[in-house]
């Protein structure tokens, strides 16, 4: 048998878990570092998909998204070109990890 009970324990990959993650409006802009304007507003402007009735909720893609559109703004692109920015560089990802 096993001489200790963390003997019969095998490393996780969390990044395989990832898309089960759902994050609150909140946890996205602590994540982000933008306010909770900011987020409502791109999220509209971008047509960031949401799940949620009362409250929002992002999973991992969305986060990518917003943190790829801060990411760009913060380079100096308008809003609109760091969304397009943001849906470019996702698309080239996209197309690249599925062989294209």
């Amino acid at each position: 048998m096993y001489d200790k009970a963390v003997d019969f324990l095998e490393p996780i990959d969390i990044t395989a878990h990832l898309d089960k993650i759902e994050l609150y409006l909140g946890q996205v802009c602590q994540i982000a570092g933008i306010s909770k304007m900011q987020l409502d507003y791109w999220t509209n402007k971008a047509q960031i998909p949401t799940k949620g009735k009362k409250q929002r909720i992002y999973d991992m893609d969305a986060l990518e998204t917003v943190m790829l559109i801060k990411q760009a703004k913060d380079k100096g692109l308008n809003l609109g070109a760091a969304i397009e920015a943001a849906r470019t560089f996702r698309a080239t990802k996209t197309a690249a990890s599925n062989g294209q």
